[in-house]
């Protein structure tokens, strides 16, 4: 038996910045004893909670099981363990695989170096079992995915039951300048906590990331929905009736989107056929509403909420220009959004001044390579104004 059989025990791999937000997802999914880490959530899990994670987590980017943990001193004990594993319980001859790997104060140093020797391993099995024919290697897209982590002389080989990242949804064929990852895009949704209460509205919607996440979330749309291929198929005790019990499940509670519950608007017509396009992969996506406009040009949106990814300076606009964006995204908000909540991400922390307004909530993000903070601004209505002093004066 391999680790994860005798444990049920995983590794989720999650967004910088995200372990606690992605902790609390994997729980109400059905894994127990969640453990944080670095970019990462340990977990426990039988089979249906693990497919179910891999279908439905809208934050975690992959879920690895540990096949085989041992010591490993140099390359030539990486190679014979790699070979002692039976490869051919897992994919066939024919299918394609790659490896990701990662090193940390070990005697190997070089993390390209130590999957070029897992490689070998993996080949050299084949070849002992097939009369010399190995498989190859698919970096791009290959059919079966492994990972090699070695810490402190500690080595452990895994297969990546998602396959493909998680983030990757199969919605966004087209992702436009300056992208929003889907998990991140997803994890502002979660943060702020909307359910359908109010209307939702992306004032600079893009490519519709946003919209696309929001209208998944509230219309219980499953994150995988168009995927086709998961990794954990290729697990040697896998169930395909276990698996369609649960996609069923999760497929019997999606419900249709209320019209204008959701809304996007961008002043480019060219962007908004973007997410047009995007959106037409989703169920329901059809009640979404599309404009174009600035946001400048609204003339109010009261009892809401905004959530929005606005321009700021890296390929898109000048610093100077995204300040003045960011000045008048404020005043919008300050003079337009009475009782509305606005949870703004940006890249750059600093622009927060530019908006001019005091935030409830600031909360880093990353997205990428950049170390972005989502704000929280809350705009009362007269009456919320008049009770919020009377509480701060209590209190």
């Amino acid at each position: 038996m391999y680790n994860y059989q005798k444990t049920n025990e995983y590794f989720a791999q999650v967004p910088g910045q995200m372990e606690e937000l992605c902790e609390a997802e994997l729980i109400e999914l059905g894994a127990k004893k969640t453990k944080v880490a670095y970019r990462g959530i340990f977990f426990s899990a039988d089979k249906s909670v693990l497919y179910k994670i891999n279908y439905m987590s809208r934050l975690t980017s992959r879920v690895l099981a540990p096949v085989i943990s041992f010591y490993c001193k140099d390359t030539k004990v990486l190679r014979n363990k790699a070979f002692e594993i039976k490869w051919d319980t897992f994919f066939p001859i024919d299918k394609t695989f790659s490896i990701t790997a990662s090193v940390s104060n070990s005697k190997i140093k070089n993390s390209l170096a130590a999957s070029q020797y897992m490689k070998d391993g993996i080949v050299d099995y084949f070849r002992s079992v097939s009369d010399g024919k190995r498989p190859d290697v698919n970096v791009e897209n290959p059919d079966i995915r492994f990972n090699l982590h070695i810490e402190d002389d500690e080595a452990t080989i895994s297969i990546d039951t998602s396959g493909q990242s998680l983030h990757k949804r199969g919605y966004r064929l087209i992702a436009g300048d300056a992208p929003m990852q889907e998990t991140l895009a997803a994890a502002l949704i979660r943060e702020s906590k909307w359910n359908g209460e109010k209307p939702l509205w992306d004032c600079m919607c893009g490519s519709g990331t946003i919209l696309a996440e929001a209208l998944m979330h509230y219309c219980r749309i499953p994150a995988q929905i168009l995927r086709t291929n998961f990794g954990f198929f290729y697990l040697p005790d896998y169930s395909e009736d276990t698996w369609n019990k649960v996609k069923d499940e999760c497929d019997n509670k999606m419900r249709p989107l209320p019209k204008g519950l959701i809304s996007g608007s961008d002043m480019s017509d060219v962007v908004l056929e973007t997410a047009r396009e995007n959106l037409s992969h989703l169920l329901y996506s059809e009640a979404i509403e599309l404009s174009c406009k600035k946001f400048q040009d609204v003339e109010h949106f009261e009892n809401g909420l905004l959530v929005t990814n606005p321009p700021y300076g890296i390929r898109i606009g000048t610093n100077a220009e995204v300040k003045i964006l960011y000045k008048e995204l404020g005043d919008f908000l300050k003079q337009k959004c009475k009782g509305t909540t606005a949870f703004i991400y940006t890249g750059d922390p600093s622009l927060r001044k530019s908006i001019g307004l005091k935030t409830t909530r600031r909360i880093p993000l990353v997205n990428g390579k950049l170390e972005g903070i989502l704000m929280q601004i809350d705009s009362y209505d007269g009456s919320k104004k008049r009770y919020y002093q009377e509480f701060n004066k209590k209190n």
